[in-house]
């Protein structure tokens, strides 16, 4: 009998009805590796929410219905207001009601921060966008320990499960969100360039600003932290939306931008002119005193670009295990299997990296941990968030013309990938970091040594990958020149002793023979033998 023209057949069904944290076996292994089975479990809520049709079409609807600027009410008075789509706050409120934001500062659990970690990386799968001021108010905590008294007024509220939005005092809001105005117009990353200036008031700690902010993402949150010219230097500052009088600070916003993706989020530029700040740390050393705000934000960074890719494996193995082209299943065909299992192998190793950081921040006493959490933020912020962008881009492709339209979630995902290579210091200004680090902080080298070592004789391929990293750093006349080439392997070879250590094998030989093969040219798609078909079907999702 012939098909009606209305009958559809041989299109994949939507991915929904599975649980995104249980369905990962990549995050679950990880989860287990550096914490426990009740924090698994702690975690089965939020990834069942995570892979609704509500939540993916609440993801949709925060994208297609963009934040507007409100700079006056009715009555002509100045409100710098943003207005969001209700879409936007459902997302926000399960973000903060399932402890995303800085709940693990405050929290008894050992765990707290490798739990977050998998969390954000789980529920970000829903909607990047809204988990820029997520990241932000987590990162906001340990920044503002710099002044305990500071720390005291503001960490309850920003640790809070309560999503409390509106431009209020502090005193009347239950739960807040923080935020951050590091670059200027004629600065950028170069923050020492910064023209704002902050001058002293009659009261103790407190200064006026006046200035501008050029990229001040999510304006519409309560606290930001700000980089200023104090006479003594360039100072961090906290700044209050709302004063505790209930008059609201000045803080002019001029526009938002009109970004390539992340069009959920509000960033914007500001004008600041006789803004009440309250100095954060001595006058003179803002960078040190943000620096540990840019370190937490950088691991989300990490965690970001690890969660599109696991959207965009989960999309494309999802599609090609319910698709059918010349004769047989696609996923079948192996071609198409190697490139699948070549993008899973990506996002495993991503995920296995993020939450080896997360567990770092949740050891930060012990020496080795801090050290490593040293080196391994900028080496991995530039390689994961490097990487995003042509896995991303590959896993469309698997889609065929079904990943080029709106409605498969795919060219959000796409729109989104460059983001985090360019936020919290580009892919040159990461790169560098880890030069400052090598060379300064010899600990630190020591730490990634020990780190790779631990996988020492399991794979000649890693081997030589780091004998061939030590070699190159012993050539200290051309570092910088290399710093690229060299963030890059000594990130892929700790990614490469993860996987070889805790890591299935199929996945970890595919990564060592691949990542840090001789021949690698960085196409997917190129693993040489192997089970493939076990990397495939790790990475595919499961509905119930």
């Amino acid at each position: 009998m012939q098909a009606h023209l209305r009958d559809v057949a041989n299109q994949s069904p939507p991915l929904v009805g599975h649980n995104v944290v249980t369905s990962d076996l990549a995050l679950t292994d990880a989860v287990l590796r550096h914490a426990s089975a009740d924090t698994l479990d702690s975690l089965t809520l939020l990834g069942a929410e995570a892979g609704t049709a509500d939540a993916r079409e609440h993801g949709m609807l925060a994208n297609r219905h963009h934040p507007e600027l409100v700079p006056y009410d009715r009555y002509g008075n100045r409100i710098d207001e943003v207005a969001f789509h209700p879409s936007w706050h459902w997302l926000m409120e399960r973000a903060v009601g399932h402890g995303l934001a800085a709940a693990p500062w405050t929290s008894e659990d050992p765990h707290a921060h490798v739990r977050r970690a998998a969390g954000f990386l789980a529920w970000s799968q829903t909607e990047p966008g809204h988990g820029c001021p997520i990241s932000m108010t987590y990162a906001a905590v340990p920044a503002l320990r710099a002044d305990a008294a500071i720390a005291g007024e503001w960490t309850p509220l920003l640790a809070s499960l309560r999503y409390d939005p509106g431009v209020r005092e502090r005193g009347s809001k239950l739960g807040a969100l923080a935020g951050m105005g590091m670059t200027e117009k004629q600065g950028g990353s170069d923050v020492r360039a910064n023209v704002t200036q902050a001058r002293p008031t009659a009261d103790e700690g407190w200064y006026t600003l006046h200035g501008h902010k050029w990229f001040t993402s999510a304006p519409m949150n309560d606290v930001f932290l700000v980089l200023a010219q104090a006479p003594d230097g360039l100072t961090c500052f906290v700044v209050p939306r709302v004063l505790d009088d209930g008059t609201r600070n000045r803080i002019d916003v001029v526009r938002l931008k009109d970004k390539l993706g992340n069009r959920s989020n509000a960033s914007s530029e500001l004008e600041l002119d006789g803004t009440l700040a309250q100095r954060l740390g001595e006058e003179g050393r803002g960078v040190r005193t943000i620096i540990e705000m840019v370190a937490a934000t950088r691991l989300d960074c990490v965690l970001g670009s690890a969660s599109l890719m696991r959207r965009a494996l989960a999309e494309a193995s999802w599609h090609v295990t319910h698709r059918s082209a010349f004769g047989g299943r696609l996923v079948d065909k192996p071609l198409m299997q190697n490139v699948v299992a070549d993008l899973a192998v990506e996002s495993e190793a991503a995920t296995a990296l993020g939450l080896r950081l997360a567990a770092a921040v949740d050891r930060s006493g012990d020496p080795h941990e801090a050290a490593l959490r040293r080196i391994a933020l900028p080496l991995a912020k530039f390689w994961v968030c490097k990487r995003t962008p042509a896995m991303v881009a590959e896993a469309l492709e698997c889609l065929g013309g079904n990943g080029y339209v709106e409605e498969s979630g795919m060219p959000l995902l796409f729109r989104e990938s460059p983001l985090n290579s360019v936020w919290e210091g580009s892919g040159n200004v990461n790169a560098l970091d880890v030069l400052r680090a090598l060379s300064r902080e010899p600990e630190t080298l020591e730490a990634w040594i020990t780190e790779v070592g631990a996988a020492r004789g399991e794979d000649p391929h890693l081997d030589r990958a780091v004998d061939d990293t030590l070699t190159l750093l012993g050539d200290v006349t051309s570092l910088e020149v290399s710093a690229r080439r060299l963030a890059g392997q000594m990130a892929a070879c700790l990614q490469g002793s993860l996987l070889v250590r805790f890591g299935p094998p199929e996945a970890a030989d595919a990564f060592c023979a691949s990542r840090l093969g001789a021949s690698y040219g960085g196409v997917f798609g190129t693993l040489a033998g192997g089970d493939l078909t076990a990397v495939v079907e790790r990475a595919t999702p499961v509905v119930a």
